[in-house]
């Protein structure tokens, strides 16, 4: 689950994280006199709430001095479409917009904390220069960003607090500042680990004038097999954001991420997906999504991939690549034979059986009837997909 600015900056002030004072959101531009006067005295920051970084450059944050003006760029801003590095040419529209208190900035800072991979654990990134550039400054000036692992504790240590102070170069003369921005640090990392966030980002992370820190912009990730255990997220998980084939995948208990290519895909496990794509690509082909039923699909579950991949205008073939494990092949094959009578498939159809119980999950192919190509070989089943997407 990825929350949306308003949304991250609101539980995150649940962490006595600070965040400037906003007068909420608002979906028409009619709606902008309440914000406005919730948030304060003028001036204003109007800042649309999508999914996406890049917004500022895009047109996606203004100042407003005055209600008037406040109001034509609400009416400007709700319901355009913006285009970022992120978004593509194809945009992202929008539909809802944040009324916030500017702040008075003496420095941009960037603060974040992510799994790395590597280590199985959370790294804390942190860098003197934040704001719009901090993907430049990344490329550029590697060295100016600065990683410091997170124990298995899954606290930031005070000493890593205080080095925190001196890589960022805000150690200052007063210790009640050095210890409230120390305190900031922490909280952050607690935020982290309490959320069950996968990326918990700030930036910019603002030193006031008064010299306080203070999150400007908040990005937070969640990880969704972790949600059961927050039911106050349950308030910011809005459905009716995802495409309808988002809707069918999370109802069906299927993951699944629309992209640009001709082949469907339909696989067991993300490894498998992501080297199913790999071998797509490298045979010339493009997947048309990440589609993972996961290991213990049933026929419905099928029928439902089968929708959702055949919903897609683009796609040209399917690719059915599974490996029995807690899944038998012959199961599978007999769900796949199923549920491609229920839903009239009219596309090629590229099977990959491998793993327990396939000899008899290929017979139950073969004996269909239909209409489906069943191919062992993981290079050969790719290259007839893609051939077949021509």
């Amino acid at each position: 689950m990825k929350l949306l600015e308003i949304q991250a900056k609101k539980i995150l002030s649940t962490f006595s994280i600070p965040v400037p004072p906003n007068g909420g959101s608002i979906k028409n531009a009619g709606d902008i006199g309440k914000a406005l006067k919730k948030a304060g005295a003028a001036p204003w920051v109007l800042k649309v709430q999508v999914q996406t970084g890049g917004r500022g450059k895009a047109g996606g944050i203004k100042i407003a001095k005055t209600p008037a003006e406040a109001k034509a760029l609400a009416k400007e801003m709700i319901g355009m479409k913006l285009v970022t590095a992120q978004t593509g040419p194809a945009g992202i529209v929008v539909k809802e917009l944040m009324v916030e208190k500017p702040v008075k900035i003496s420095k941009e800072l960037y603060l974040s904390v992510v799994l790395d991979r590597r280590t199985g654990g959370a790294v804390l990134i942190a860098s003197s220069q934040g704001g719009m550039d901090i993907e430049q400054v990344a490329h550029e000036s590697p060295e100016k960003i600065a990683r410091i692992p997170i124990g298995p504790s899954g606290t930031l240590e005070s000493f890593q607090a205080r080095e925190l102070l001196f890589i960022l170069n805000i150690y200052d003369a007063d210790p009640k500042k050095n210890k409230a921005r120390a305190a900031f640090f922490k909280n952050v990392v607690k935020a982290f680990f309490a959320l069950d966030a996968q990326m918990l980002e700030i930036n910019p992370l603002a030193l006031t004038a008064k010299g306080e820190l203070i999150a400007l912009d908040a990005k937070v990730t969640i990880d969704d097999n972790a949600l059961f255990r927050h039911p106050e997220l349950e308030e910011f998980d809005d459905v009716k954001s995802l495409t309808k084939s988002e809707q069918a995948a999370r109802k069906a208990g299927i993951s699944y991420i629309s992209l640009d290519g001709t082949i469907g895909c339909m696989v067991n496990g993300a490894g498998l997906a992501m080297a199913t794509m790999d071998i797509l690509k490298l045979h010339g082909g493009s997947p048309a999504n990440f589609l993972d039923v996961g290991g213990s699909a049933n026929v419905q579950q099928v029928t439902s991939a089968f929708k959702i991949i055949m919903a897609d205008k683009h796609v040209k073939a399917i690719f059915i690549n599974i490996f029995g494990g807690i899944m038998k092949c012959d199961v599978i094959a007999q769900g796949v034979v199923e549920a491609v009578k229920q839903v009239k498939l009219s596309m090629p159809l590229i099977v990959r059986l491998e793993g327990n119980r396939k000899a008899e999950g290929v017979k139950i192919l073969e004996t269909s009837g239909l209409n489906i190509a069943s191919i062992s070989d993981f290079s050969e089943a790719a290259k007839k997909a893609v051939e077949l997407s021509r």
